[in-house]
């Protein structure tokens, strides 16, 4: 019997939503937009990572405004605890990520006789 690969794909997006990591992030994600402060500097956060990734996605340079802005909102989101808390989450749940991903790529990677890092 084949296995279906997009059933254990529906599979693991149900495992990943019940482990204890997604539900904290969930939590703190909720906990940042129901405080108007945090909610403005985190979206502001965002804004700037998302413009700085556009910028080194098409070869811009990043200017020097650019750098200075992204330092103000580091350090405004570093000095705001409900957003340093959805951060510590993100981060445990971009490990599991990245392990889930190694493992995906385990196949290929034998295929291909790649040693693992």
């Amino acid at each position: 019997m084949a296995v279906n690969i997009y059933d254990l794909a529906h599979d693991l997006d149900k495992g990943i939503r019940e482990t204890p990591e997604f539900i904290s992030l969930q939590d703190a994600y909720r906990e940042v937009n129901e405080n108007a402060d945090a909610k403005a500097k985190f979206e502001r956060f965002r804004d700037v990572q998302v413009t700085i990734q556009e910028k080194q996605m098409t070869g811009q340079e990043i200017d020097e405004e650019t750098i200075q802005v992204a330092q103000e909102v580091a350090q405004e989101v570093q000095e705001n605890e409900i957003i340093v808390k959805l951060m510590e989450k993100e981060q445990a749940m971009s490990t599991i990520i990245n392990d889930l991903n190694r493992i995906i790529m385990t196949p290929l990677q034998d295929l291909y006789n790649v040693e693992n890092d």
